[in-house]
């Protein structure tokens, strides 16, 4: 009898068990269908194309072409357009400089539906963090890129790049293309370790940061990956997948490399020496600034915020300029004539022989207009993410709730023919001293209190990267390998980027 009452209390509980669940999920299923219908009814004066119930646009954007995607609904959609992942969400794409510059006047956080994503690989330094922290940790290390301390990474820039340069030079010998991303990585990886990080020894050279260069092509994959796969967003979920798994693996390799940076850095800290040069320093390195800092309450950063912030500067000090100069002597390589009249500038500056300096930067001014137009063809960062703080309303009087995410398209923005006419034409003479523009149509380091903090050391960099390029080599396309583009994070292109290099004759 009483085995036959415990089946019956079972049987009972399970038919509970199963009627809550069935409230829950009915609950679920109708706070799912209101928010959708809010989120239909507020954006119905930014139309799109046809949706799917649960995938959204989903098909729209498949198989690496989602730029090219972008680019159809720039030209048929007037400023902005809202992009559905599946279900209820979705983000609002803007592509007009009126509305980009409403939003990055403002104080919008980071949509960490997105970004949090990046949290077990880069911590919360300043590209995640928000609000006073933000500011704050801003505030400590702009000091990092004072012009005096950018003038004295002329000369690591210089060896850096004409390492590089040796190495190519052997292998152009070859009669086959070269694949550059992956050098110029390894190059801005060495230059910013030696400037920012006090590095010593040389990454081109004793090879043990190829591992984390691997893994940061890993996580840039894995992540964009995962911000379109609806199964993967949580956390718990993720952790046990295959990919998840990869990403764990790939992230403690990331953080293996700036660990040893840092105790490194800390060791050589403990000799006196090394001290009294230290005190002597009018401005401190990006990496001593941390370790000395103090907040406002006297306290030092903690090692989770230190780490965060040498995790974030690692990876966006180098995979930002590598982007940006592989993209660079491609369009420069596509376009020989202004290739040839950007040589003949830098071989009248330097013709002694003389090696680039501070003072040639500004020197150069038809190779800054065409290293500007390259990086409006092919933005180092394609894109950045806000969630509305407060509600906002455009200067055409199309408004916004708080709450929704929107997506600044600067890929978008800068091959939008309403802003520049004829976009995909390269025409350095856009950056003509005195040409008209809009203030917000060339953001290829983004804008407003939140733009790229390192903007004039990488512009620093890619000049005379360039420059010592062109000194040395012709720059020519392979025309059985066109780049395909592709968002990573960073702009980059799914079969590479391969060039052939001529080696020029010295006078």
């Amino acid at each position: 009898m009483s085995y036959t009452r415990l089946l019956d209390s079972i049987s009972g509980l399970l038919q509970v068990a199963s009627l809550l669940g069935l409230l829950l999920l009915l609950f679920k299923a109708a706070q799912f269908y209101h928010h959708r219908q809010w989120l239909l009814k507020v954006l119905q004066q930014f139309p799109c194309p046809p949706l799917h119930w649960l995938f959204g646009h989903k098909y729209e954007f498949q198989n690496d072409q989602e730029l090219q995607q972008l680019m159809k609904l720039v030209e048929k959609y007037p400023r902005a357009c809202p992009r559905w992942l599946w279900g209820s969400q979705v983000m609002v794409l803007i592509y007009d400089p009126d509305y980009v510059k409403v939003i990055l006047g403002r104080s919008d956080p980071k949509s960490l539906d997105t970004y949090r994503f990046l949290a077990p690989w880069l911590g919360y330094g300043l590209l995640l963090l928000n609000g006073q922290t933000w500011f704050e940790h801003r505030r400590m290390l702009t000091p990092a890129f004072h012009y005096d301390i950018l003038k004295s990474y002329m000369r690591i820039m210089v060896n850096s790049v004409q390492l590089m340069l040796d190495k190519w030079e052997k292998l152009s010998s070859q009669d086959s293309s070269l694949e550059i991303f992956q050098h110029i990585s390894l190059m801005a990886l060495d230059t910013i370790m030696k400037c920012a990080f006090s590095y010593e020894g040389s990454v081109q050279l004793d090879g043990n940061s190829q591992s984390y260069i691997q893994a940061v092509e890993d996580l840039k994959n894995l992540t964009f990956s995962r911000v379109r796969n609806m199964f993967h967003q949580n956390d718990i979920i993720y952790s046990l997948s295959s990919e998840g798994r990869r990403a764990s693996r790939a992230a403690q390799i990331a953080h293996e490399h700036t660990d040893r940076v840092i105790k490194m850095r800390k060791t050589q800290l403990q000799d006196e020496a090394e001290l009294e040069k230290i005190k002597k320093k009018r401005h401190l390195d990006f990496l001593d600034i941390l370790l000395f800092a103090k907040k406002e309450d006297g306290s030092r950063l903690s090692d989770e915020d230190l780490h965060a912030e040498v995790d974030t500067f690692m990876f966006e000090g180098h995979d930002t300029t590598a982007s940006g100069f592989s993209w660079i002597l491609y369009a420069l390589a596509t376009n020989p004539q202004h290739q040839q009249r950007c040589r003949e500038e830098v071989q009248s500056l330097l013709r002694d022989g003389t090696s680039i300096t501070w003072d040639h930067l500004d020197q150069m001014p038809y190779t800054t207009m065409c290293i500007k137009e390259a990086l409006r063809l092919y933005p180092p960062v394609p894109v950045v993410g806000r969630q509305l703080s407060k509600p906002l309303t455009f200067p055409d009087g199309r408004s916004l709730p708080k709450g929704i995410k929107v997506s600044l398209m600067f890929y978008g923005l800068h091959h939008n023919p309403k802003v520049w006419p004829n976009p995909e034409v390269f025409d350095p003479f856009r950056f003509a001293p005195g040409s008209d523009r809009h203030s917000h149509s060339f953001l290829p380091f983004s804008g407003g209190a939140r733009n790229c903090i390192g903007k004039q050391f990488v512009m620093n960099e890619l000049k005379v990267a360039v420059a010592l390029t062109l000194l040395r080599f012709e720059l020519l396309p392979d025309p059985t390998r066109i780049p395909v583009l592709i968002t990573r994070i960073v702009l980059k292109s799914t079969n590479g980027i391969h060039l052939y290099l001529r080696k020029l004759q010295q006078s």
